[in-house]
């Protein structure tokens, strides 16, 4: 456990863990916790991947994500014919998402980030209070229409960015499917944590996770980057 952290100091990891408690607690929220957990990733570790940074982010954000779904599950009636045809959709759409990450040269990703950073800034300043009254409901055929179109696009972005999501996928439901807000956000932390695992299955596959020191394990090789990579890489 000692070589795990060796290259990391204790005030990184403290500032690390606050703003990951800060980040949770706001995405379980109105999501968008990973507005604060990755450009804290892209400073701290300034020389680390992209796509690597991307994978941490992803654990974290699912073990957020997973324990919000356990609080809302005990006061929320799901329609799961809806919630699983959008949660197909987002899982395959973001594996491609996080597919597309890993072919992209990093050096036009980091000012990609800033940009995205920087409108979803300006949209979550001018957002009005959405959802807190459910508008006349869809037929289910319009919602299974609607909440799958959500899933591909919101999914991808979720696999390929991530910055936003909950509050972009709570969003599409009050929007699209006329959800008040925190059905909308019950539903959205269950459709996330498909994305996450989607794109962490992608991610892990690569070696794309902050980790430790250099150390074997079967046939992974965990390196001082942070990351593990197949032998002979």
């Amino acid at each position: 456990m000692n070589s795990l952290f060796s290259d990391v100091s204790f005030l990184t990891l403290a500032v690390l863990g606050i703003l990951a408690f800060i980040a949770g607690f706001i995405d379980s929220v109105v999501g968008g916790g990973g507005l604060i957990q990755l450009p804290v990733l892209l400073i701290g570790f300034p020389n680390t991947p992209v796509p690597t940074l991307f994978g941490t982010n992803k654990i974290s954000a699912l073990a957020g994500t997973s324990m919000a779904v356990v609080q809302y599950s005990r006061h929320i009636r799901y329609n799961f014919k809806l919630l699983l045809t959008v949660a197909f959709f987002a899982f395959v759409a973001s594996f491609a998402g996080a597919k597309t990450v890993s072919i992209i040269n990093p050096a036009v990703l980091k000012p990609a980030i800033l940009v995205i950073l920087v409108l979803i800034g300006i949209y979550t300043f001018l957002k009005k209070d959405l959802g807190t009254v459910q508008s006349k409901s869809l037929s289910e055929n319009k919602k299974l229409l609607f909440g799958s179109l959500l899933g591909l696009i919101v999914g991808f972005y979720d696999g390929f960015f991530g910055l936003g999501t909950g509050s972009f996928m709570v969003l599409g439901f009050v929007v699209l499917l006329r959800f008040e807000f925190v059905a909308a956000s019950a539903y959205s932390k269950i459709i996330n944590c498909a994305t996450n695992v989607s794109a962490l299955f992608v991610f892990i596959r690569q070696g794309n996770y902050l980790f430790g020191n250099c150390h074997y394990n079967g046939n992974r090789k965990y390196c001082r980057q942070y990351h593990w990579q197949p032998d002979g890489h």
